[in-house]
């Protein structure tokens, strides 16, 4: 395949700190609107069959999207992109062509096949459970499954402009899709009628405003990264030859899309576990929806700064550079996430009363998916930390170390999971599947450090495992004072009934708990944090 003759122009790469900035303040904004069109669906339907057929609905596209490309690009087609940069005379762009059209080409086979397979994919997600419905499931999935094609468009996209060091939009795309979610969900409350379930009518207005709205805001994520692209000098057109890093990127390929597919096997089989309990589908979602918000604003932030840096520390052969930005990754992920994990744990049924609560959900719907946080809210760390491993190993261009810890971690999480089931109370199967994912966590971790200490020999692991239990000792003790001032704050304002109790719960743990936390690290001189404590003296020194 030959490329264009000119040379693009290469933008200087910011720093890490200035690039997962940025970036963490669009995800904050994509978030926090996330969180609202889920808090909005959860009013509006309530933990019930309607929303866990929704949630089943919805989940498909994206998984099928990982097994199709999503995969390849996240973990795979950065570390080539960044080769071809740096390889070709026109600075990748002729690679960055031929990757888009072999996406359009495979997406929009796989989303008329995925259609035709509608009810064989429901099928395959609940199985014969009396407690879910697969009519509705695969009614919602004819109208959501198109979606494939724009979430698969959107990741390429986002990983072209993360080469070219375009981190922001990436970031905000998402919350114009929540944006038009929002919208969706407000005409669906206009609209009158309901969503039968005995029988499932393809052609009522809420079915199709619901499931066809959640498909244009991944229509509309897409597309606003088209300019952004067009700004970067990038120019597409069809290319349909043949290029040397073909035989390349399909053994990685392979390897990754294996990865992928243990991925979706575990999901079946989560969700078919918790389709014995009604609701459970949902719980088990919205609690991972508020375990993701500290991740997605800070330690994606972060990862997705790190990768291109490490793509060439790996390509570079440089591995003290590359055990550097690894040690400082998960040095960084234990500093900004282990307060919020100890948040979600103190706080977890707090949370749940006071955001997911209201409308059809309840007192009840709430305080499952609290209480669902609470317990499972130790595996926010360990996630972190297993999937800047697992980048690493792709970074050194190694698709199969990855796919061998996953195969550890679903093995695991599938006998987690089939425990639970047998041991579990049907109301607490929510519960049970949480827990069961943070723990597969806990051991892909371990895994991951043991493999990349016999890769990369010295990683530090001293330094880092020291690093975790100051933070871990820091969020303890502040979260401990923030739970006396908890319980102080609710016997002075004498607040009655569950909701209004734990928005004062929550409010004081947050606030007291999260900068005591991050104090109390500074105290500990944990290294990382010296450049923030610097920072806030210069500023209350100038005041």
């Amino acid at each position: 395949m030959s490329g264009t003759s000119t040379v693009v122009e290469q933008q200087k790469p910011p720093s890490v700190a200035r690039a997962s900035g940025s970036m963490a303040i669009a995800t904050i904004v994509s978030r926090v609107s996330g969180l609202l069109a889920k808090l909005l669906l959860v009013t509006l339907v309530g933990t019930t069959v309607l929303n866990d057929s929704y949630q089943v609905a919805t989940t498909l596209p994206t998984m099928i999207n990982e097994l199709l490309l999503g995969g390849v690009l996240t973990s795979v087609a950065i570390p080539l992109l960044v080769r071809a940069e740096k390889e070709d005379p026109d600075g990748g762009e002729g690679y960055a062509q031929w990757l888009i059209t072999m996406s359009v080409v495979l997406l929009g086979v796989g989303t008329l096949v995925a259609l035709l397979c509608a009810p064989l994919l429901t099928a395959l997600f609940i199985g014969g459970s009396d407690k879910a419905n697969p009519e509705l499931t695969t009614a919602f999935a004819y109208l959501v499954l198109p979606g494939i094609v724009f979430y698969g468009l959107s990741a390429m996209l986002g990983a072209i402009l993360n080469t070219r060091h375009v981190f922001g939009l990436p970031t905000w795309a998402p919350v114009l899709n929540n944006v038009v979610v929002i919208l969706t969900l407000g005409v669906y409350w206009l609209v009158p009628g309901e969503i039968s379930l005995d029988p499932v009518r393809m052609g009522e207005p809420k079915l199709l405003v619901l499931g066809l709205g959640t498909m244009l805001g991944v229509a509309v994520q897409a597309s606003v990264m088209v300019p952004a692209m067009r700004r970067t000098g990038f120019r597409f057109r069809w290319r349909w030859g043949w290029d040397r890093r073909l035989a390349e990127f399909g053994g990685l390929a392979f390897w990754v899309l294996l990865y992928v597919a243990l991925g979706f096997v575990s999901m079946v089989v989560l969700t078919r576990v918790a389709a014995h309990d009604e609701g459970a589908i949902t719980v088990y979602n919205y609690q991972w929806l508020v375990a993701q918000v500290p991740y997605g604003v800070l330690g994606v932030s972060l990862l997705t700064a790190l990768m291109p840096k490490m793509s060439r520390a790996a390509a570079a052969h440089d591995t003290g550079a590359l055990v550097g930005d690894l040690a400082f990754g998960n040095r960084m992920s234990s500093i900004m996430l282990m307060p919020f994990s100890a948040l979600m744990t103190v706080a977890g049924v707090s949370i749940g009363l006071a955001v997911f609560s209201w409308g059809e959900s309840g007192v009840v719907g709430g305080e499952r998916i609290g209480t669902a946080l609470a317990l499972s809210a130790f595996g926010l760390v360990p996630y972190a930390i297993t999937l800047l491993q697992l980048r690493v190993f792709y970074a050194l261009k190694d698709a199969r170390t990855p796919t061998l810890i996953q195969a550890i971690i679903v093995v695991v999480r599938i006998g987690l999971l089939y425990a639970f089931l047998a041991i579990s109370p049907p109301e607490k199967l929510a519960v049970g599947v949480s827990v069961a994912m943070s723990l597969s966590f806990v051991v892909g971790c371990l895994v991951g450090q043991l493999w990349l200490r016999i890769r990369l020999g010295r990683l530090r692991t001293g330094y880092t495992a020291w690093t975790i239990c100051l933070s871990v000792v820091a969020s303890a003790l502040g979260f401990g004072v923030a739970a006396g001032a908890a319980w102080l704050a609710v016997r002075l304002l004498g607040t009655e009934g569950p909701v209004a109790t734990a928005w004062v719960e929550m409010t004081v743990l947050t606030i007291v708990g999260l900068p005591l936390s991050f104090l109390l690290m500074a105290v500990f001189r944990v290294p990382e944090v010296k450049p923030v404590v610097d920072r806030i003296s210069r500023l209350v020194r100038r005041r």
